[in-house]
């Protein structure tokens, strides 16, 4: 795939804080890019920078290969969805997606095909005469899509665009818009904080924290390899442990050595021990290494999520099996569900499920726009 924007040595501070810190990125044609993380870690400024709504304080911004830091966003082949769709409430909807085609001074027979065509692709063909006023949220959001998509920017950017639906809607707009991204070939670079959201619609995800990109990687290899702490814990739940690599393919952690499929370490080395919750079984305590107490049990629906204190160490194991409270249990793990990461500034940060709640992560994650 060729690149189509490319950011190098990218800084940027805000009273003299800095949110990106010598950044570098590329980003290919056709491609739906999300950028993940928490609010503060940068990823709206990255979408800003390429838009062409803030100037990097260091660093090119490139995109077909020409420099474009100093070309003004009207000029560059872009255009940008926000949170708030930002739609003209004393137009109709036909009136807001012909917008931009009309200040082109577009023939009012290419306007109606152009505006009919893009309706349709954003399932809203019909509603060319209500008022936006009169529209749902989803609805609106398509509006500003097409509105967005007619003018065939080669970028698409969409800073947060689902935070203001509710759940159902959220989801169904998901894939509603990887859809689109597919059926136009445009390249959408998205902005989010909701992991779901990032594995769900991405070809590729940028994790980012503090200003930096911690990884790159499809949503399974992000899922699946995560290369720090940080990565590990932001994509999905993650039990991570303090452990030793002794040789290639053994660690010792929680008192016991285990099987890995891990390769690569120093003898003796100082590692992350990663187990995500769904990957873990529970069985009887005099079959496993491993033993521990359940502290509670949260019923999700489609799973139980259970909390097990082993040797002081909380763990959160998902399971399908009926689990009482206080019960004690045994922990039986796979090779395969083992994953070994070196120690990072992020170690001894996650991974204990000690003061773990739904609504303690909730307060912790604010559903709320990047101040950034």
């Amino acid at each position: 795939m060729e690149k189509i924007i490319e950011l190098k040595n990218i800084s940027k501070a805000f009273d003299g804080e800095t949110v990106l810190d010598n950044m570098s990125l590329d980003i290919h044609d056709n491609e739906f890019v999300t950028l993940l993380g928490p609010s503060g870690c940068g990823k709206t400024t990255t979408l800003r920078i390429i838009g062409g709504f803030e100037s990097p304080d260091e660093g090119d911004v490139f995109f077909m290969g020409e420099k474009i830091n100093d070309v003004p966003p009207h000029k560059r082949h872009v255009n940008t969805v926000f949170q708030k769709y930002a739609l003209f409430p004393h137009l109709n909807v036909f009136d807001n997606v012909a917008f931009g085609l009309r200040e082109q001074k577009v023939s009012k027979e290419e306007i109606k095909e152009k505006v009919e065509k893009m309706l349709k692709m954003v399932m809203l063909s019909g509603f060319e005469k209500r008022r936006v006023t009169s529209l749902s949220g989803g609805q609106q959001q398509r509006v500003a899509i097409a509105r967005a998509l007619i003018n065939e920017p080669k970028i698409l950017l969409l800073d947060e665009p689902l935070g203001a639906l509710d759940l159902k809607l959220r989801k169904d707009m998901q894939q509603e818009l990887k859809k689109i991204q597919k059926n136009t070939g445009i390249t959408f670079i998205f902005v989010t904080h909701d992991q779901e959201e990032a594995l769900s619609m991405s070809d590729t995800i940028v994790v980012m924290s503090e200003g930096k990109i911690q990884q790159i990687g499809t949503p399974t290899d992000i899922y699946n390899e995560p290369v720090n702490a940080f990565v590990a814990d932001f994509i999905g739940e993650s039990n991570i442990i303090d452990g030793i690599m002794q040789s290639d393919y053994k660690v010792k952690f929680s008192g016991h050595t285990f099987d890995c499929l891990d390769t690569g370490f120093s003898p003796n080395e100082p590692v992350d021990v990663v187990i995500r919750p769904e990957d873990v079984d529970i069985v009887a305590p005099e079959k496993a290494m491993l033993c521990g107490d359940v502290t509670s049990v949260t019923f999700m629906g489609v799973h139980n999520e259970i909390i097990v204190d082993v040797n002081g160490f909380k763990w959160m194991i998902q399971t399908t099996d009926s689990v009482e409270e206080n019960a004690h249990i045994g922990i039986s793990l796979d090779p395969d569900a083992i994953h070994i990461m070196k120690k990072s500034k992020f170690s001894g940060m996650f991974g204990d499920y000690s003061s773990y709640s739904n609504e303690l992560e909730e307060l912790a994650n604010p559903d709320e726009e990047d101040e950034e």
